[in-house]
């Protein structure tokens, strides 16, 4: 059967999460790198599809496509090491320290940043015809978006920071439900369906 029991998958959470902490600088870095990318694409993807459709829930039925072909191309998230990593330390693999965990986490959220941001600059440039145009209907959304999940808050005083540190830890633990979905099979396609489930939540409640 290609399904693995909470036994077998756990292991191989291990497993990876100790694979992550003896990984190269230049490894790490370009999988993280590659990931934020891919994920800021699918993200943009996502919001113009819903914008274009005015419907909300197909661009969370599709925003999955970024989180699984960055898993699919074993490409690193920032919330996948945070989820994977500290389980080799508690599981006491040989080797696999906190100093060790806190290098991998710093390195991923580096290169989760970079790439997020180098597909930012490439969007906002294509969107604005090279900074010639306002960016439209779209760049004003993400916008909106971005301002709504920070600023937005900030109006309710700390309510308001209660409730986007509730949001966000709801929505990690979507994100981390993904990552697992990752392992839960040999099956790409099972492994297709088990994280877009979780990830489809994550887009439309976040």
């Amino acid at each position: 059967m290609s399904y693995l029991m909470p036994s077998e998958f756990a292991t191989k959470m291990v497993d990876s999460g100790a694979e992550k902490i003896f990984m190269s600088t230049k490894d790490t870095l370009i999988r993280a790198f590659m990931a934020g990318a891919i994920l800021a694409l699918a993200a943009v993807f996502a919001i113009t599809v819903a914008m274009s459709s005015g419907s909300a829930i197909l661009g969370a039925v599709l925003f999955p496509v970024g989180f699984i072909m960055l898993y699919l191309m074993k490409f690193d998230l920032l919330t996948g090491v945070f989820t994977l990593v500290p389980l080799a330390i508690i599981d006491k693999r040989p080797g696999c320290t906190v100093p060790q965990l806190l290098r991998n986490w710093g390195l991923v959220f580096c290169g989760n940043l970079a790439g997020a941001l180098s597909v930012a600059v490439m969007i906002s440039f294509i969107l604005t015809y090279g900074y010639n145009t306002d960016g439209g209907a779209i760049a004003a959304k993400v916008s909106s978006i971005g301002e709504s999940r920070t600023v937005g808050y900030a109006a309710h005083g700390i309510d308001g920071w209660f409730t986007i540190f509730i949001r966000g830890m709801l929505c990690n633990w979507m994100v981390s439900m993904g990552v697992v979905g990752a392992m839960i099979s040999t099956s790409a396609i099972s492994k297709m369906f088990a994280m877009w489930m979780p990830i489809m939540l994550f887009f439309f409640m976040g």
